[in-house]
């Protein structure tokens, strides 16, 4: 597929519209067809403990949770929904409830009867899952996908009867074999995968139900929740089924706001996303406000200028399906070398250099390699085509970017540069066109919107291959804007300098204490640069939705732990406080493990 097919997953990619859908009621509460982005959670008790639900609902709606899902593994499990219900109403509180259902079509049907929506993964709702490699005949597909219409129609009959809605809700790696085998660990089975089950539905003219397309990987994330939303708009003006973001297993700390931001900011800055959720291995009550100040930065931020260029009139410059680095020729500027391939690098300005020069040697791997102010990049606005002329009819390649001060929205304007610049030229990329940041006591600045601000903003364009360098000016403070551009290229996927850790939120099917087991683990192997560990509560979220990472830790049974190599587990049944020196020793095994440096 390339980015001139007939696909297309946004109206216009040089300026912000908002997808139009059908509207979806869950309750009380709207979703899509014009309504306000919607912010949802999910609590962490577990399921058979009502009052444990009931207390941590009420305090996620208190926050600004407007939906609260809540798992149900089984269905004498799912029986107690009735309790934790009856609960929330009684105090007063009409914040609809979700139950997410895996493996267990008769937990749903339980689940249905006391919830507003049900939220199923067709990867294991009844199709196998057991990593199984099996070329499917014809009628070997076809009577699996027989066997599977069968479990789900009573599903979506009892939702029409009742009025439910639903959430067909795919994960990258938990496909199902049949899906797996025919079309790969793909955004496209991820596609396919739900397009079955909606097919279903709509055959039973149930359409109260929305999608999602969730993996831990942005750029995975981007892919799919585009290339679905492109087949619904090749299907039909009727398939304008309303979207449920989020990127699942995101983390903790900054690392899980920078990679949430990236994957859900990428897609509502493109009008794409009617609800939202921020999956974080902490408290669920702090997903509320990322989720609200993302929701907020990512408006905030599209209300700027028109970039003068539609899709119709302008070619793109990459494949929004497929990741492919922009190419260029290499530079070499101050020393280091740009574009070509080379490693996208970090740059700064003179006065925030400045105020770390004293500490380079402390500063680990967060230090600033060029000074903008010394780099000679060339500043334009992308709708001025004479400058742009000038700049492609040179004879040597250049470092471009946007000027400062425009009225544009920095996605649209780093995308009609890369449209309009011949592809030898670098781009550096900026997270605002308001110049450099500077915070005074009348007008402070708040780190968590400058952080959503910029993983949105030039993670959306990283993800794109747009970039071949990096500046944050939006925040003020030299040491926390460097964190912030290694972290946003770390999560993009393009410069891999630390560990990169895949966590689940955490729920009640959670076998151990997720945040602090997190914290252990990564104090053990933080510095093992490049080593994507996996930490998941139970079994459900791994193997299959750790996806690629390198080592699993896995919840297997009550204070139990199996680890994985890659999809494989490997160590079965460990105690828990054993487990995070099993799992070094297992990355040790397999030649990954080095030593921490002596600190300085």
């Amino acid at each position: 597929m390339t980015a001139t097919s007939l696909l297309r997953y946004c109206p216009d990619l040089y300026h912000y519209q908002r997808r139009e859908t059908r509207l979806v009621t869950v309750g009380n509460v709207g979703i899509g067809g014009g309504n306000p982005i919607r912010v949802q959670s999910m609590i962490t008790s577990d399921t058979r403990d009502a009052e444990a639900c009931i207390r941590q609902s009420l305090d996620l709606a208190a926050a600004g949770c407007e939906i609260v899902r809540v798992t149900a593994q089984t269905r004498v499990i799912a029986e107690n929904l009735q309790h934790i219900r009856d609960g929330i109403r009684a105090a007063g509180c009409d914040v609809p409830l979700v139950a997410d259902i895996h493996f267990k079509p008769d937990a749903a049907m339980e689940a249905v009867k006391w919830v507003e929506k049900v939220r199923v993964n067709p990867g294991n709702y009844a199709d196998k899952k057991k990593f199984a490699v099996k070329e499917y005949t014809d009628e070997q597909y076809a009577e699996e996908v027989a066997y599977m219409e069968a479990q789900f129609v009573p599903l979506v009959q009892e939702c029409k009867k009742l009025g439910r809605a639903m959430r067909i809700g795919t994960n990258h790696g938990s496909l199902s074999d049949r899906i797996m085998n025919r079309h790969g660990d793909t955004p496209h089975g991820m596609v396919e995968s739900a397009l079955e089950f909606a097919r279903i539905a709509r055959a039973n003219d149930f359409h109260n139900f929305l999608f999602s397309m969730k993996a831990s990987n942005p750029k995975v994330m981007i892919e799919a929740y585009r290339l679905l939303v492109a087949h619904l708009n090749s299907l039909g003006s009727d398939w304008n089924y309303p979207i449920h973001l989020g990127v699942t297993e995101a983390g903790d700390g900054e690392d899980g706001r920078i990679k949430s931001a990236i994957g859900i900011g990428s897609l509502l800055s493109d009008g794409i996303g009617d609800t939202i959720r921020v999956s974080l291995t902490e408290d669920a009550i702090y997903e509320i406000p990322v989720a609200q100040a993302l929701v907020k930065s990512v408006q905030a931020g599209v209300r700027d200028g028109h970039c003068g260029a539609t899709s119709s009139t302008l070619p793109i410059s990459y494949d929004p399906f497929t990741y492919s680095r922009r190419a260029t020729d290499r530079l070499t500027i101050n020393g280091i070398e740009v574009g070509g391939g080379a490693t996208v690098a970090v740059f700064t300005s003179r006065r925030k250099w400045d105020a770390v020069s004293h500490k380079f040697d402390k500063l680990g791997d967060f230090k600033p390699e060029i000074v903008v102010e010394d780099s000679g990049v060339i500043a334009i606005d992308p709708r001025e085509d004479t400058s742009l002329h000038d700049l492609n009819s040179s004879v040597d390649a250049r470092l471009v970017t946007v000027a400062d001060g425009l009225d544009l929205a920095p996605i649209h304007a780093f995308r009609l540069l890369a449209a309009k610049l011949d592809a030898r030229h670098s781009i550096l990329l900026k997270d605002t066109l308001l110049g450099e940041a500077a915070a005074t006591p009348e007008t402070p600045q708040d780190f968590t919107s400058n952080l959503l601000t910029a993983a949105t903003n030039i993670g959306s364009l990283l993800c794109d291959g747009i970039g071949d360098a990096v500046l944050v000016n939006g925040e003020e403070a030299p040491g926390q804007s460097l964190r912030l551009s290694y972290n946003i290229l770390q999560a993009a996927g393009v410069r891999i300098f630390k560990t990169d850790y895949v966590a689940c939120p955490s729920c009640g099917r959670t076998l151990f204490n997720l945040q602090s087991t997190t914290q252990k683990i990564r104090s053990s192997t933080g510095h093992l640069k490049g080593v994507r560990i996996a930490v998941m509560g139970c079994i459900v979220n791994g193997p299959g939705e750790m996806a690629d990472a390198d080592f699993g830790y896995v919840g297997g049974a009550p204070g139990k732990i199996n680890l994985y190599v890659g999809k494989t587990a490997v160590k079965f049944n460990i105690p828990e406080e054993e487990a995070v020196e099993r799992l070094v020793d297992l990355i040790k095994e397999h030649g990954r493990w080095f030593e921490a440096p002596l600190a300085a």
